[in-house]
């Protein structure tokens, strides 16, 4: 998930502005996605171990798999042109989409895929219009306020989990006498790139709650990219939210102490589609995911880190370098979406004071059916 101020307040009105003035291409508020008139067939490669329980939190949780090369291309009767809107191209998150790009897996299916750089902000609007097809992000704030104000938009694949080993996530300068057991953190300061509105209030609040504090406990002070370690280090900030590899800097020193997360076996990203995918052309919405599910299964299904020359060949891909990309654990890719993380995300950011209504149902924010079907899974 991309660090981004999306200045919320002046967005969730653009976005319940244009709902309600949406045009007709906007779709029905139901998808035709999420009806059960689909054929579900067994997928080869696919078994029992490509699906698991949505309701399983598990830290230990191991992600849904195939075998390798699985699910096998399904290639349209008529080749497909889509856009996928992102916020960038060099994350590692974003690596499987450059990758299935590059290795062919999206052409195997039929499809013209063009990734573009977008700002969410920019981009949901888009979505909603079925101007771009899908968007690579997460379900912000924006996206609540979007699809309460009307827009057909659903949650359709998770992107990861962080590994057991990350530290990605808020730190804390300790103050004397205190350990990284004991820190209180109501009324300090929180350096972040973040803005209100983040999938990463979510486990903001985990951590702060579990050390004295809370969303509305903290006073936030919002920083550029390259400003937030430095003002955690010179006590410009108490805290900071850091993300890979910059917490890398201090790890292991003294006076400095990591709080949490990103909850491990939680994905709170990935893929969101809108009216062109859920409802004018669900069967290429079913292979674009197959094509995703593919590639992870193929070149991301383990710690993909260990092997030297697949880094070597992401980092030019991603176009970064290679020891930085190097340093941070592996990504968990996981295309599947957890039970109630839409609820507790929602509750977040209520907590923050950018959403006041009662929760969306997840009926309204999820749609699993597509990647169900895409490995063959009979709900």
């Amino acid at each position: 998930m991309r660090a981004r101020t999306y200045g919320l307040a002046l967005f969730a009105g653009a976005l319940l502005a244009s709902a309600a003035c949406s045009s007709p291409s906007s779709g029905p508020s139901q998808p035709r996605a999420d009806t059960a008139t689909r054929t579900i067939r067994p997928v080869q490669g696919c078994g029992t171990a490509s699906w698991t329980d949505p309701a399983d939190r598990a830290p230990d949780r191991a992600p849904a798999r195939c075998r390798p090369g699985s699910p096998a291309p399904q290639r349209l009767t008529e080749p497909r042109k889509l856009t996928i809107a992102t916020g960038t191209l060099s994350a590692e998150y974003v690596a499987p989409l450059r990758v299935a790009l590059d290795k062919g897996e999206f052409e195997k299916e039929g499809l013209d895929v063009t990734l573009k750089v977008l700002p969410t902000p920019e981009a949901l609007p888009l979505l909603a219009k079925g101007e771009v097809d899908a968007l690579w992000a997460a379900p912000e704030a924006a996206v609540m306020n979007g699809i309460r104000g009307g827009f057909v938009i659903r949650w359709v694949a998770g992107n990861f989990s962080p590994g057991p080993k990350s530290k990605s996530g808020l730190w804390v300068r300790l103050k004397d006498g205190e350990t990284p057991a004991a820190v209180r953190m109501a009324d300090r300061t929180l350096g972040t790139m973040i803005g209100k509105g983040s999938v990463i209030a979510y486990p903001m609040e985990q951590a702060l709650e579990q050390h004295g504090g809370g969303l509305d406990r903290i006073r936030y002070q919002q920083l550029g990219s390259a400003d937030v370690l430095t003002a955690l280090r010179n006590g410009g900030v108490d805290s900071a939210w850091l993300l890979d590899p910059v917490w890398r800097r201090v790890d292991g020193e003294p006076g400095y102490a990591f709080l949490g997360g990103q909850p491990p076996g939680e994905p709170l990203g990935g893929m969101l589609y809108g009216p062109s995918l859920l409802n004018d052309d669900v069967d290429a919405g079913v292979a674009l995911l197959r094509a995703y599910i593919r590639t992870v299964n193929t070149y991301f299904a383990a710690d993909y880190k260990r092997n030297e020359r697949y880094v070597t060949y992401l980092a030019d891909l991603l176009k970064t370098d290679a020891a930085i990309l190097r340093s941070t654990p592996s990504l968990r890719m996981d295309w599947e979406i957890r039970t109630g993380t839409t609820a507790r995300l929602q509750a977040a950011y209520r907590a923050q004071g950018v959403a006041k209504d009662d929760a969306l149902p997840e009926s309204r924010t999820v749609n699993r059916s597509l990647y169900e079907e895409a490995v063959g899974h009979r709900p």
